[in-house]
């Protein structure tokens, strides 16, 4: 049954990381999130994304808390605490650090997780 729930849970986070990658697509700049409306509505979207990302690795970790410990390039506690973030303190949540995620840790989360999931 933890193999089903972390192929499963792979999948959805390979799935939000497309989407995400997709949606930051037009983005230049970290203040490109916050210049106007549609910029905060992109960070808001790409916000929520990584709240599932990280709610779905919190799940994989209850599955199996040595599961992720085979991939040690990703600090896969950072990815389950901005969750934390997203949701309990989301008026805490820096477009700039978003940016940064986007722009330089998503790209190996992604190769990382299809490699997991072969």
């Amino acid at each position: 049954m933890p193999d089903k729930i972390i192929s499963e849970n792979l999948f959805l986070i390979f799935k939000s990381i497309e989407l995400i990658l997709n949606r930051f697509e037009d983005i230049r700049k970290p203040d490109d999130f916050v210049l106007d409306d549609n910029g905060v509505t992109i960070l808001d979207s790409i916000a929520m994304r990584l709240q599932v990302v990280g709610e779905l690795l919190k799940k994989i970790e209850k599955a199996d808390n040595s599961f992720l410990k085979n991939y040690d390039e990703i600090n896969w506690e950072n990815i389950m605490r901005l969750r934390d973030i997203v949701s309990h303190h989301y008026e805490k949540v820096d477009h700039e650090i978003i940016y940064d995620i986007c722009q330089n840790h998503l790209p190996l989360l992604k190769k990382t997780i299809q490699k997991m999931l072969k």
